[in-house]
């Protein structure tokens, strides 16, 4: 099978990855892969790195993070975007394991031929969004309704526990 992304410099932010072909709308492109670190080992290995405004940690569920640091692929390059042409998707294991718990990454639109791949990172921090950290967290993605930077504001507490689906997809996002 020919590949159909491929990692290269980016006019958005870096390193970005690419459609090599025409690729149709609800495509599976890639697994988001690397080490699986609990909270607690993630926020020790990475304290205070915050103000770096970078990162290739992604939430995988409520135990672990997927540190693409360490035995990462190329869907760690794939940047963020406030029009976003993909979404991140948690599948979770059907087994209950949530150490097999996996982020895909899928085409939310048919996909051009050397169109760059992005998706929204939902970058929810828990110090205060102040100014300093807005600007180190800054978008670069130049969509016209563009937020200004990669954060999301603080989810507020959900006021009773949300019953948790057994298996399937949903929404995932970086930390």
């Amino acid at each position: 099978m020919p590949r159909r992304i491929a990692a290269r410099r980016s006019p958005i932010h870096g390193n970005g990855v690419f459609a090599l072909v025409d690729i149709p709308a609800g495509t599976e492109l890639i697994e988001y892969r690397g080490r699986r670190l609990t909270h607690a080992q993630a926020d020790r290995r990475y304290a205070g790195s915050s103000d770096s405004g970078h990162t290739f940690l992604f939430t995988l569920n409520d135990r672990y993070v997927i540190d693409a640091n360490h035995d990462g692929n190329i869907a760690r390059w794939i940047n963020h975007s406030c029009a976003p042409n993909c979404r991140a998707l948690l599948e979770e294991d059907a087994g209950g394991d949530p150490r097999k718990d996996r982020v895909v990454i899928e085409s939310l639109r048919a996909l051009r031929a050397g169109e760059e791949l992005t998706y929204d990172y939902g970058i929810v921090l828990e110090e205060r969004l102040t100014p300093r950290l807005k600007a180190i967290w800054a978008c670069r993605c130049g969509a016209p309704d563009c937020t200004g930077t990669l954060l999301k504001p603080k989810r507020k507490p959900r006021v009773a526990a949300q019953p948790k689906p057994a298996a399937g997809r949903k929404a995932a996002r970086k930390t």
